[in-house]
């Protein structure tokens, strides 16, 4: 499972990747928007940094208008990726973007079925929302798997991200499931390298050491 950092935040992207924790990237709307910078030359900062892949949303309605949009997210870097919203006209912009060459990442999905359409469509991702799947009392994991066994079924080379994670405990069940890539926040990516009951029983092994007698007494 490749682990992608879903942040726009350059610094949070360059700790993850100090972890080994950043194979590519997704932005979105919202936290770009967050920063009050230009959204072009952040996220050219970001693909200048990381080799992988890195998904830039387009924020279009209309047909024309995303794909208009697309091809010019996709000139900002060879390692970029078009988001774009599985609506119906977001399926259009989806499949003129992708026969014209350009990767793109469906986003926004809930069930298997827009997955399907959305790969049937040309996309290279598509991304399955868990956390706000659990929101609306729908079952994240059962999205992941059920999307997956149906990729395998009919031999889909589009790559699923299991995207909107809220908790370490959802990275454990998609890992099992064996999901091709989870893009993670960097607060929950924290999360995943530290655990207080480490930190507690390392501070103790060390308080023990200091305390014995014949270290003390040594010379060394």
């Amino acid at each position: 499972m490749k682990i992608f950092v879903d942040s726009s935040n350059l610094e949070e992207i360059k700790t993850a990747s100090s972890w080994y924790l950043c194979e590519g990237v997704t932005t979105n709307p919202s936290s770009l928007g967050k920063l009050g910078k230009d959204p072009y030359k952040t996220v050219k900062a970001i693909c200048q940094f990381i080799r992988g892949p890195v998904s830039m949303q387009v924020t279009s309605i209309d047909t024309d208008e995303m794909i208009r949009e697309g091809k010019k997210i996709a000139q900002i870097a060879k390692n970029i990726v078009v988001k774009v919203a599985s609506t119906r006209h977001g399926l259009n912009a989806i499949y003129e973007l992708s026969k014209s060459g350009i990767k793109v990442n469906a986003t926004n999905l809930f069930t298997p079925i827009q997955a399907l359409v959305a790969a049937r469509n040309g996309a290279s991702y598509v991304s399955c929302w868990m956390g706000r799947s659990d929101d609306i009392y729908m079952d994240s994991i059962e999205l992941v798997r059920d999307t997956k066994e149906i990729f395998q079924v009919y031999k889909v080379k589009t790559q699923i991200i299991a995207a909107s994670i809220k908790n370490t405990r959802q990275i454990v069940e998609i890992a099992k499931v064996g999901v091709d890539i989870a893009t993670i926040p960097f607060d929950v990516i924290e999360k995943m390298t530290q655990h207080p009951m480490t930190d507690m029983t390392f501070e103790g092994f060390l308080k023990d050491w200091k305390n014995n007698p014949a270290l003390k007494n040594s010379s060394r």
